[in-house]
């Protein structure tokens, strides 16, 4: 009599193959979509790398720096617009090809987004007990796919290198510690004027010994410009700084700030200055005041972040490439879904929520507002919600968050990462 044919194990929740399985296809199908969301990408081609370099090759030739025009048949022009300390910085760049100089550019961006993903995971994966290498492989691919991430190195931008910058400095620094502590965010102010936001998030919180660093680094790098290039850096510091139409039209979808919003609405003209002030003032009081309490309550990570989404909204001009804060809120909001020791009765609900904003978060985070859109400008019509919504995602999603992101217990929310 033949013997009954064995069946194999069942693959169950218990088993560590089955689970590793499942890990290597969700880690496949996450590389698998990379490609398709970096396709409509690639037509920027380095556009704004090129723009530098050709701009330093143009300074290396003796002629002034924030002369340098191209022509452009959208906006008619395209100028060098970072302050003289980035120009320094970028200048020995000019001297190497063009492709060694995109491929550098593009391994070091690649470099801070694994670094500050990990950053970032690794104490939620330690606090829940997550599978730590699974969890930073997804959080590192799902990094790579959002929008911001994709324009950052489809244009060649340098806005990881200010990510790393203030980062490193504001989740590793001590408050009341001697040390480095406002070094980065100085520097990053001084390539991009963009993160002097955290300067002001120091002095809300009470860290004067920072803030008075980051302020003195962010003065002596810029003096030192002014000392390898004082007539570029005179005409910066007094004219090309004020001047906003060198950066673009303000009504472009992607302009993702509250001057944007506005452009849209009042486009081709510009929108009047005092309502914008105005909105300016209740969110940088209210965003600010937000950020100085969750952080004084032991989350630095949910006070930086709340401040990276006040700069987005408040600065005249917000590339979806500016915006990477959308990604620390989303670890936010996981590591406070995650958290058991709500009340039983209101937990689930919380946690249901926490979890559907951080989903939403991620999915307009990586659809975006121009790869699958379009960059130009379009006035938003009044009386269509769905344009409005879909052109101003961004700028609607960041005021969502500034409400609505939560300050985790003090015990859950590690004071000090671990590098």
């Amino acid at each position: 009599m033949p013997a009954e044919p064995v069946a194999p194990p069942a693959v169950t929740e218990d088993d560590p193959g089955g689970r590793t399985v499942r890990r290597l296809v969700t880690v496949v199908a996450l590389v698998a979509v990379l490609p398709v969301l970096y396709q409509p990408g690639l037509g920027h081609d380095f556009f704004d790398l090129k723009i530098y370099m050709r701009a330093m090759d143009w300074w290396a030739a003796g002629n002034p720096l924030y002369d340098y025009v191209q022509p452009d048949r959208v906006q008619g022009a395209l100028y060098f617009t970072y302050p003289p300390f980035a120009a320094l910085l970028l200048r020995p760049f000019a001297l190497l090809p063009l492709g060694a100089t995109v491929t550098i550019f593009t391994v070091l961006t690649v470099v801070g987004v694994v670094v500050t993903t990990r950053w970032l995971v690794t104490p939620m994966t330690r606090r829940h007990q997550l599978p730590r290498l699974f969890a930073l492989a997804v959080a590192v691919l799902l990094v790579f796919a959002a929008e911001s991430t994709r324009e950052t190195i489809t244009f060649g931008q340098i806005n990881m290198l200010l990510v790393v910058l203030v980062l490193a400095d504001l989740l590793f620094a001590v408050p009341g510690e001697r040390g480095w502590g406002g070094v980065g965010v100085g520097l990053a102010t001084a390539l991009k004027l963009f993160p002097g936001i955290f300067i002001i998030y120091l002095l809300a919180t009470r860290r004067w010994r920072a803030a008075l660093v980051a302020s003195a680094t962010a003065a002596l790098a810029t003096l030192l410009a002014a000392a390898l290039a004082p007539r570029d850096s005179w005409r910066f510091w007094t004219q090309e700084l004020w001047a906003t139409d060198r950066v673009g039209r303000t009504d472009y979808t992607g302009n993702q700030s509250l001057f944007g919003l506005l452009s849209r609405f009042t486009a081709p003209e510009k929108p009047s200055q005092l309502p914008w002030l105005l909105l300016v003032g209740v969110v940088v009081g209210y965003g600010l005041w937000r950020a100085a309490r969750v952080a004084r309550a032991g989350d630095a990570l949910a006070g930086l972040t709340l401040t990276g989404l006040v700069g987005g909204l408040v600065s005249p001009i917000t590339w979806t490439h500016h915006l990477y804060w959308f990604i620390p809120a989303a670890v936010v909001l996981v590591d406070a879904a995650l958290d058991e020791r709500r009340d039983p009765v209101t937990g689930a609900r919380q946690r249901r929520w926490l979890f559907a904003l951080a989903a939403g978060t991620g999915i307009v985070s990586i659809y975006g507002v121009v790869t699958f859109l379009d960059w130009g400008a379009a006035p938003t019509r009044t009386d269509n919600v769905g344009e409005f919504v879909v052109r101003n995602a961004y700028v609607l999603l960041s005021l969502l968050l500034l409400v609505a992101l939560p300050a985790r217990r003090p015990e859950r929310a590690e004071h000090r990462a671990t590098p």
